[in-house]
């Protein structure tokens, strides 16, 4: 047991690396544009929340887009409800890495990361070094993948894990608190995401509790937004409050759902891991779509809740 916790937290350390090693990368290759976006396209919220989306697809990281946010809310240079449009926008964003995750690219990990490797040392320009680091973090986090997948594979013949997930599946609350506190304690939804992907390709894990974990996951990715904005004016503390109310909105509807959403859900895929991705997808659509109409609203009543 000890050797599979081993092998798992490094296919976990592996992962969290490779995703940050390639946002580090991509956010370096358009970091003057991704600032000058977010400076200038956010007039309304639904500019705001095209904006939002495209950035985080482009730079992996909900987290990186919320916490420049708050950054610019503080300075002054963005009003609290043109950043309500931003936050909006990166839920949908993020579900391009859980689509990424979902298919099963290991065999192209190790050349993702030699021809990484080149474009990082080769006396290039820096932009495409940027892109080689990024390659370099995209290899590494199917490496993740697949490590944590082969520590978890003699977990199928565990009668106690299997228990333990019968628990689980049987109350899906638990899943959203299993996914979400371990979302927080690694500030990665992203993480999450590929580790009910792992177990769900091993049978491990079921479409019901794999979504509950998922719904969890969007409401621990926040921590990182909520802890950039302690000590910040009210204006930051109300992009993080946005952000926080969002998810625990979104999720507390969905959850009575969930067995027929499960259901909806079977019919998008052939396999669990496509299936898995499309929940995430259409959850984080179908919230963020639902509240952009009323964007201006929702910021009033989280500025009612924390006002200036």
């Amino acid at each position: 047991m000890i050797l599979i916790l081993l092998q798992f937290s490094a296919g976990v350390a592996l992962l969290l690396f490779g995703m940050r090693f390639m946002k580090d990368g991509l956010e370096k290759a358009a970091k003057t544009r991704i600032r000058l976006a977010i400076q200038t396209l956010t007039k309304t919220p639904v500019i705001g929340f095209i904006t939002g989306t495209v950035i985080t697809a482009l730079v992996q990281s909900s987290t990186a887009v919320t916490v420049i946010t708050i950054g610019f809310v503080n300075a002054g240079v963005l009003k609290f409800h043109q950043a309500v449009g931003i936050v909006l926008g990166t839920n949908i964003g993020t579900c391009i890495t859980a689509q990424m995750l979902s298919f099963k690219l290991e065999e192209i990990a190790i050349p993702a990361i030699g021809l990484g490797s080149l474009m990082l040392l080769l006396p290039q320009r820096k932009s495409v070094r940027d892109i080689g680091q990024s390659i370099i973090g995209f290899g590494v986090v199917f490496l993740g993948i697949n490590t944590m997948s082969d520590s978890l594979e003699p977990l199928k013949n565990s009668q106690a894990f299997i228990n333990l997930l019968g628990q689980v599946s049987a109350n899906p609350l638990l899943g959203v608190i299993a996914g979400t506190v371990f979302t927080a304690l690694i500030h990665s939804s992203a993480t999450t995401t590929g580790v009910a992907i792992a177990l769900s390709r091993l049978d491990l894990l079921d479409l019901t509790t794999a979504i509950a974990i998922i719904l969890g996951s969007n409401i621990g990715t926040c921590i990182t937004g909520v802890l950039a904005a302690i000590g910040t004016p009210a204006g930051g503390k109300q992009v993080a409050a946005a952000h926080v109310l969002l998810n625990v909105i979104g999720v507390a509807l969905m959850l009575p759902f969930i067995g027929p959403f499960a259901d909806l859900i079977s019919a998008t895929a052939q396999n669990l891991p496509r299936q898995i991705a499309n929940a995430h997808t259409i959850f984080n659509v179908v919230s963020s779509v639902a509240v952009l109409p009323f964007a201006r609203q929702f910021a009033s009543l989280v500025q009612r809740i924390i006002p200036e």
